[in-house]
C-alpha cells in the first residue's frame, strides 16, 4: 500500500491543532515541505537524555512528505488527457489535507475554455447545490470571480457558525452536511488563472499548517501539469475543427441511393477523407483515402489531395482509373516524398452499377439481407509509390436494399488484431445488424462503429483517423 493510500485511510476527523517542522533541503526538484523555524525546537520533557530520538522522528516526518508528494505527482504526471488529470488532482488533494469530499472548477481565465466541474464523493444533483450558492459567497467562487484577497488558499473552519454567512451557503451546507471546506486556487504566472479546488469537510475542522504546505506545493506542480494539458487539448480541438471543414459539409442527394457518413480524427489529426460529389446524368462520385502521415502537415495533403480528386472527377469521373491516374501524377509533382491510398467509384444509382478503382485502398464491403462480402478490387500500389497504372477499373451491382461501405484503414486498425482479422471481424458485424437499422445507413454506420472497435470511437491514445461512407441502394 502506497504512502498516499494510507494517508487516505487515515485522514483526521476534526479540528486538529496547527503544528510547524524545520525547512528541509530542496530534493529532487520538489520544494521543501515547511517554511523554515526561526527557532529550534526542543525535545519533548522526559527526552533530553534521548536528543537523537526526536532528531529521528522530526527527520522520518521530512522524509514522508516528500515521499508523499513524490507518489502523488508521479501519478498526475500519468495522466495525459484533462479529463484523467483533474480528478487525481482532486483525490489527491483531499488526501493531504485530510477530506472525504470536494469539487474542482476548471474555468480558464482567458474565456477560451475547455470548463469543467468535478466531485469527490458528491453526486451531480449535489454539485447542482453547490452551484447554486451565489459564487460570491463561495471560497472557491472568489477566486473563480477574481474578488479581493483571493491571492491564497481559504480555510472556513466552522461554516455554520460563521457570522454573516449567505443564507443559501449555510442551507446548502446543512443540507449536504459539511461544516468546514478548504479552498485553493490553482494557476501558474504565464496562463493566469485555471479554476480552484475546496475540499470539505463533515465537522468543524482546520488542516495543519504542515497539511496546507503541502496542498500548496502540489497545486503549484498540478497548475503546470493541468496547463500543458490545456493547451494540449486545445490544439486537439483546432485540429478536429480544420479536419471537418475540410471535409464535406453536407452530402448530396440523388434519386435511388441515401449517404451517410462518419468522420473520427486522431487526436494529433490524420489524413483520412471521404467524400460525394453529384456529377451529371443523375451520376455520383464516391471516394474515401488517406494521406501518409498526421499532424497538420496530413491534413493539409489530405485537403489538397480530395480537392484534386473532386477537380478530376468533374472531369472525367465515369472513369476512375483516368481519375486515379491524374491524382497519381498530382501527388508526384505537388508531394514527392508522401504517399497516399485512394478509392474512387463512379456510380450510377438508377441502374444500380458502381465502377471503381483503387490506390493500395482496402476494398469496399457490400452488405444486405442474402449477402455481406467485399468487393473483389484488382491489386495496386498507394498513390506516389506507382511506377505505372497497371490495375483495372471494376463493375459490380449492388442489389436493391444493400448498403455499400467505403472505408479507411483507420478502421480496422484501431482494432488493434492483425488485419485478417480486423477484416474478418468487420464482415462478422456487417452481417449481424439488425433489420430495423438496415433501412438507414447512418444507423448502420453508427452499429459497425460500436461494434467493430473495441474500446469505442474516439479512444484519445489512437493515432488512426477513421472515414466511413455509406451508400445504401433503393
Amino acid at each position: 500500500m502506497g504512502v498516499c493510500d494510507a494517508i487516505r485511510q487515515n485522514a483526521p476527523v476534526g479540528k486538529p491543532t496547527a503544528m510547524s517542522a524545520p525547512h528541509p533541503p530542496k530534493v529532487a526538484g520538489i520544494d521543501p515541505m515547511v517554511p523554515v523555524s526561526t527557532h529550534t525546537a526542543a525535545p519533548p520533557e522526559g527526552m533530553s537524555s534521548a536528543p537523537g530520538a526526536f532528531i529521528q522522528d522530526r527527520l522520518a516526518g521530512w522524509v514522508s512528505d516528500l515521499t508523499t508528494l513524490h507518489e502523488l505527482t508521479e501519478r498526475l504526471s500519468g495522466t495525459s488527457t484533462l479529463d484523467s488529470a483533474l480528478p487525481e488532482v482532486l483525490a489527491a488533494g483531499a488526501a493531504l489535507v485530510g477530506a472525504g469530499r470536494g469539487l474542482l472548477v476548471l474555468e480558464p481565465a482567458d474565456g477560451g475554455g475547455p470548463s469543467r466541474t468535478i466531485g469527490l464523493g458528491l453526486t451531480h444533483a449535489e454539485l447542482g447545490h453547490i452551484e447554486t450558492v451565489p459564487r460570491s459567497a463561495t471560497a472557491y467562487g472568489r477566486f473563480l470571480e477574481g474578488l479581493p484577497d483571493t491571492d491564497g488558499p481559504l480555510a472556513s473552519p466552522d461554516i455554520l457558525g460563521e457570522a454573516g454567512l449567505d443564507p443559501r451557503s449555510r442551507e446548502v451546507a446543512a443540507r449536504l452536511g459539511y461544516a468546514a471546506s478548504y479552498a485553493q486556487p490553482l494557476g501558474t504566472e504565464t496562463a493566469g488563472r485555471l479554476g480552484a479546488a475546496v475540499w470539505l469537510y463533515d465537522e468543524p475542522a482546520e488542516p495543519l499548517e504542515r497539511q496546507c504546505h503541502l496542498v500548496g506545493v502540489y497545486a503549484r506542480y498540478a497548475a503546470g501539469h493541468l496547463t500543458r494539458l490545456l493547451e494540449l487539448e486545445r490544439a486537439r480541438a483546432d485540429i478536429a475543427v480544420i479536419a471537418e471543414e475540410l471535409l464535406p459539409s453536407r452530402l448530396p442527394r440523388i434519386p435511388g441511393v441515401r449517404l451517410a457518413a462518419r468522420h473520427r480524427a486522431a487526436p494529433q489529426g490524420g489524413g483520412d477523407w471521404y467524400d460525394a460529389l453529384s456529377l451529371p446524368d443523375n451520376a455520383l462520385g464516391l471516394s474515401v483515402g488517406s494521406a501518409g502521415g498526421s499532424g497538420p502537415t496530413a491534413l493539409a495533403a489530405m485537403g489538397r489531395l480530395r480537392a484534386g480528386l473532386r477537380a478530376y472527377a468533374v472531369m472525367e469521373g465515369e472513369d476512375p482509373v483516368a481519375v486515379l491516374s491524374d491524382l497519381e501524377l498530382l501527388l508526384r509533382l505537388t508531394e514527392p516524398a508522401r504517399a497516399a491510398t485512394a478509392l474512387y467509384a463512379y456510380c450510377e444509382p438508377d441502374r444500380r452499377t458502381i465502377v471503381l478503382a483503387g490506390a493500395g485502398h482496402t476494398p469496399p464491403l457490400v452488405t444486405g439481407e442474402r449477402r455481406t462480402e467485399f468487393v473483389e478490387t484488382t491489386l495496386s500500389a498507394p498513390l506516389g509509390m506507382l511506377s505505372c497504372w497497371e490495375a483495372p477499373s471494376v463493375e459490380f451491382t449492388p442489389r436493391s436494399g444493400e448498403t455499400v461501405l467505403f472505408y479507411t484503414d483507420g478502421l480496422l486498425r484501431r482494432t488493434g488484431a492483425t488485419m485478417d482479422r480486423a477484416f474478418a471481424r468487420l464482415r462478422s458485424v456487417a452481417a449481424g445488424v439488425p433489420q430495423a437499422l438496415r433501412q438507414d445507413p447512418g444507423a448502420l454506420a453508427d452499429h459497425v462503429l460500436r461494434a467493430v472497435l473495441p474500446d469505442g470511437t474516439d479512444r484519445s491514445e489512437s493515432a488512426e483517423d477513421i472515414a466511413l461512407l455509406a451508400a445504401r441502394f433503393d
